[in-house]
């Protein structure tokens, strides 16, 4: 019996950590794939630029909620059954969205696309706490953060890429491929990592109880609110920056698509950094770094609203806003999970759906005075990170070293 499970367990091992990474990233490419081609998309269905961006929106706030969702029911009735209805639905509404007629359909068929690609973030979370325990729990944890994190910052990377050969329709019909594509990886390699006897049976009432119990956590509230507030950042500086580098600057797809490829190697060398300040120096000192980069890249977006400045101060201020939230995510990941290994599942759905869910609510917010002004962007950036800093320094802060000395006590995985 024991020579009949050891595969098994060995190829779960072996295979599983590479597409749950990629099931982290599909996600929020899917939010921001096709933003290169939202000035196109805006004007063929005749909308305007607010209302545009609710398409961004849209997906932002169905990817918070479907990882609320998706969580909770994994932990009832199993990963992998969950994953493939989310991957399933994923691939039918990115098609929808392909052959939208109107703005309002696209807004409506991206939540749902939103819902689906949520799944894949929250099952992966579950699925590495079901294989992961203690400080392993906590680097797979930082892993998936900083490798999401990048996945949102290189769409539009690749999206210019594809727009030189694709029209934003062409793009949603991308991503259901992409989809398709995980869907047989997911057949083949993904094997149920939740035993039946290992599943919650206290239903709604057990879930609420252990948001309860998270909430109260004034360290793990802190360092959800900060990642909540420097997301909402992040989200607002992808969903201006087309219309603030194409619309303002001039630049062309190929130049727009240059610019991300600058933050996108900042952010995973910072995200790096990052993990490695974390463990060798200090947990809340790093995140206190990331908090500063960022305010130094919103401040640059600010007085750039303010005054007319060059177009490399403004690569500049993205770059340090990108590289800012990349520095934070490893450490306030770290300090949201520590103290529970157990809940982690539902620890990181509520992680996800604050991150999410604050930029849903923020990127509309940069289209509202139109595309010809970048102080609506430079105006939410500085705000969010005001806040981000605040959720620090009065919640996180005051017992970050207790949370830390738990972090490092975790026991390893049993080999």
């Amino acid at each position: 019996m024991p020579h009949s499970s050891a595969p098994s367990r060995s190829g779960i091992r072996t295979l599983l950590p590479t597409l749950l990474l990629l099931l982290t990233v599909f996600g929020p490419i899917s939010m921001d794939l096709y933003l290169p081609a939202l000035p196109a998309l805006t004007s063929e269905l005749g909308a305007a630029t607010s209302i545009a961006q609710l398409t961004v929106t849209a997906c932002l706030i169905g990817l918070a909620a479907g990882q609320l969702i998706a969580g909770p029911l994994s932990d009832r009735f199993g990963r992998r059954a969950i994953l493939l209805v989310g991957i399933v639905a994923y691939i039918g509404t990115s098609t929808l969205c392909a052959f939208s007629p109107t703005i309002e359909f696209l807004i409506l068929a991206r939540f749902v696309q939103g819902l689906a690609g949520g799944v894949g973030i929250v099952i992966a979370q579950a699925a590495g706490r079901d294989l992961y325990s203690g400080a392993a729990l906590i680097r797979f944890y930082g892993r998936l953060t900083v490798i999401g994190g990048f996945a949102a910052i290189v769409g539009p990377l690749v999206g210019g890429l594809l727009n030189t050969v694709l029209d934003w329709r062409g793009l949603f019909i991308f991503l259901a491929v992409i989809g398709a594509g995980i869907l047989v990886l997911t057949l083949v390699i993904f094997r149920e990592t939740l035993p039946a006897k290992h599943r919650t049976r206290g239903g709604l009432g057990q879930t609420l109880r252990d948001f309860r119990t998270l909430i109260a956590d004034r360290v793990f509230l802190g360092a959800v609110l900060n990642q909540g507030f420097l997301f909402a950042a992040v989200f607002a500086y992808l969903a201006g920056a087309t219309y603030v580098l194409q619309g303002i600057y001039g630049l062309s797809p190929q130049a727009y698509a240059a610019a991300f490829a600058l933050n996108s190697a900042g952010f995973m060398i910072f995200g790096y950094l990052s993990g490695r300040s974390s463990e060798r120096w200090s947990v809340p000192g790093t995140l206190s770094i990331g908090i500063v980069v960022a305010g130094v890249g919103a401040s640059g977006l600010l007085a750039s609203g303010l005054v007319a400045m060059p177009l490399w101060v403004i690569i500049v201020s993205l770059f340090a806003l990108a590289s800012g939230v990349a520095i934070s995510s490893t450490p306030a990941t770290t300090l949201a999970l520590a103290e529970y290994p157990r809940m982690a599942g539902t620890a990181s759905s509520l992680l996800g759906m604050v991150r999410y869910g604050f930029g849903g609510i923020a990127a509309p917010l940069v289209g509202l005075a139109g595309a010809t002004s970048i102080l609506p962007l430079g105006a939410v950036t500085v705000t969010a990170v005001i806040f981000a800093a605040a959720a620090f320094l009065i919640l996180v802060r005051p017992s970050a070293a207790q949370v830390v000395t738990t972090t490092l006590s975790l026991p390893e995985p049993a080999a």
